[in-house]
């Protein structure tokens, strides 16, 4: 039976995160083929050959192409040790363990994957705000960091701006967000709007109220920051791992907008 891309992939990150138990050492590709072969036979009920278990020809190739794919996004890296220096041995990078130590991570390998997590995600997204998301992982992936972290910041500015027209279309709430409109720059402006969310909190749904913190405040500052940063001539360079991460924090930050967004709109449906 052969399987999806994504499917192998996720399997790989789970073994090589340690979140899966494996009887192969994950020093040399052939044991990282047979784990996950040994993982798909155990969870599907395949009988082993009595020392391994096989995977079909497809899957063997996507197994190859999933390797290669992690080492490009530098979660693994070639060689074992100085007398190891190459492939087939390989080990998990110093990137990729700071990567794979975070269990809620989102995963991708190439602009089509974050896109795809990002419709699954936020489905609604609007079309500016994908534009230039797409524009910063694209970045990312040619090394061009300091741009991925502006056209990130934009992206985020885009997607505020459209909750706050929702809330500006809705009578009953248009009032109470009034002065955030009157500040001028992106962090006062969600700082303001953030204190008179915070003054509402009681009215929003409980899966909205769940870590809106966490998903909004947080998320949103640490990303200006660094657009900040990269936007002025500092000649401080952010590094690969922060900008990656930023990149996934934006998935779970823009989807706490949209579900704002979203309640503001049903109200003036409702009203």
């Amino acid at each position: 039976m052969d399987h999806s891309f994504e499917e192998i992939r996720k399997i790989a990150i789970h073994l090589l995160s340690g979140r899966e138990t494996h009887k192969w050492d994950l020093t040399q590709y052939e044991n990282f083929k047979l784990s996950i072969a040994e993982f798909i036979g155990k969870r599907e009920g395949i009988q082993s050959n009595g020392r391994s278990y096989t995977l079909s020809e497809k899957d063997k190739d996507l197994c190859l192409e999933i390797f290669w794919d992690l080492f490009r996004q530098g979660v693994i890296t070639l060689g074992l040790d100085d007398n190891n220096r190459a492939f087939p041995f390989f080990r998990i990078s110093s990137f990729g363990k700071k990567i794979l130590d975070n269990e809620t991570v989102y995963f991708f390998h190439d602009l089509s994957s974050y896109e795809k997590l990002i419709l699954e995600e936020i489905p609604d997204i609007d079309d500016t705000t994908r534009l230039y998301l797409k524009e910063a992982m694209q970045a990312f992936f040619v090394e061009c960091r300091l741009s991925s972290s502006v056209l990130l910041g934009v992206a985020i500015e885009n997607a505020l701006e459209c909750l706050y027209d929702s809330i500006n279309a809705n009578v009953k709430y248009k009032d109470h967000f009034k002065k955030v409109r009157d500040e001028r720059s992106l962090l006062s402006r969600f700082n303001k709007f953030k204190n008179k969310l915070t003054e509402i909190n009681k009215e929003l749904p409980p899966e909205i109220r769940s870590d809106l913190d966490t998903n909004l405040s947080m998320i949103v500052s640490i990303i200006r920051n660094y657009r900040n940063e990269s936007g002025h001539p500092s000649g401080k360079i952010i590094s690969r791992e922060q900008c990656y991460v930023n990149l996934q924090l934006f998935i779970p930050c823009c989807k706490k907008i949209y579900e704002l967004k979203k309640f503001f709109a049903e109200d003036i449906v409702l009203k």
